[in-house]
């Protein structure tokens, strides 16, 4: 298959280009380096084939308090990278299918991180902005699909985490977060500070099974919104004491900061739709947490 990628130098766009590229498929891979997806006009530079799949990955957004701090940004940014692409999936290659991600952040805190509650009450107001971006992205799916025909699937992940994450200096997802701060200590004797008091409820899906399970969702469904996550939660303060086991630290030594950002108090997504189409025996959270660990010493330490 002839497949295009957006946000293809990403994280989860380097390891998904990688895998569909190990199944014989032809990518083309975009990332803002060669498309600004923010103009409507840059588009056209975009190589003109049969595509039969268009994975939409490219987002502006970050971790930690980006998403409260740019919200006006980001609703402006990311409407026109949304609505520019589904413009030209529809004016260019409308058979193609179109898989686009959604983030966890659009669920209200009020209602179960259940499918057929993501466009319902009002998502968490420091991910407002960029949650009601994600929101409208799916609608769009919708209209089209029903208006002309066109198919898609729109995938709701959880936390991905994994080895040859970001090393540019952004702000960390919360595991990375945890590690870098726990190895701080460990070679450079620097405090342990997480943010909130440890009790907020977190999930992890491994970036190998993220990718597996949405090659096989992907070969199955269309045209529906399903969450991907490996079902299993724990609070941060738990994940760091798998951590500080790893690396033979005392978890005594770890301090919170109940004053900095810590987002919604839960977020564990109902997966009964995923295991309904396929069964995935998920990397345990120790083997993950290691592998990223041992990542983490090579690349930083």
């Amino acid at each position: 298959m002839n497949i295009l990628v957006t946000g293809a130098s990403g994280f989860l766009g380097r390891h998904l280009c990688d895998y569909y590229e190990s199944q014989g498929n032809n990518i083309i891979k975009l990332s803002s380096k060669v498309i600004d997806l923010t103009n409507e006009s840059s588009l056209d530079n975009i190589p003109k084939i049969d595509y039969d799949q268009i994975f939409h990955l490219a987002a502006w957004t970050r971790a930690g308090k980006f998403c409260s701090i740019y919200q006006g940004d980001q609703w402006i940014i990311n409407q026109k990278i949304n609505t520019n692409i589904l413009n030209w999936w529809k004016i260019n290659c409308p058979k193609a299918k179109l898989i686009a991600f959604g983030t966890s952040a659009s669920y209200a805190e009020s209602f179960e991180m259940k499918e057929e509650n993501y466009m319902k009450g009002i998502p968490h107001e420091k991910y407002y902005s960029y949650a009601m971006t994600k929101r409208m992205l799916l609608v769009g799916l919708e209209t089209l699909n029903k208006q002309f025909g066109m198919n898609y699937l729109y995938l709701i992940p959880s936390t991905i985490y994994g080895p040859n994450y970001h090393t540019d200096g952004r702000e960390f997802h919360f595991i990375y977060d945890i590690i870098r701060k726990i190895l701080d200590y460990k070679y450079d004797k620097k405090d342990i500070v997480l943010w909130g008091d440890g009790s907020q409820v977190r999930e992890l899906i491994y970036i190998d099974d993220f990718v597996k399970i949405l090659y096989e969702l992907n070969n199955k469904i269309s045209n529906e919104i399903t969450n991907i996550s490996s079902g299993k939660f724990a609070s941060i303060a738990e994940f760091a004491k798998i951590c500080c086991d790893i690396e033979k630290i005392n978890q005594n030594k770890i301090n919170y900061d109940v004053n900095e950002f810590v987002g919604a108090k839960i977020k564990a997504m109902n997966i009964e739709k995923m295991n309904q189409n396929l069964k995935y025996k998920h990397k345990s959270y120790l083997k993950g947490i290691e592998a990223t660990i041992n990542w983490f010493k090579k690349t930083f330490y």
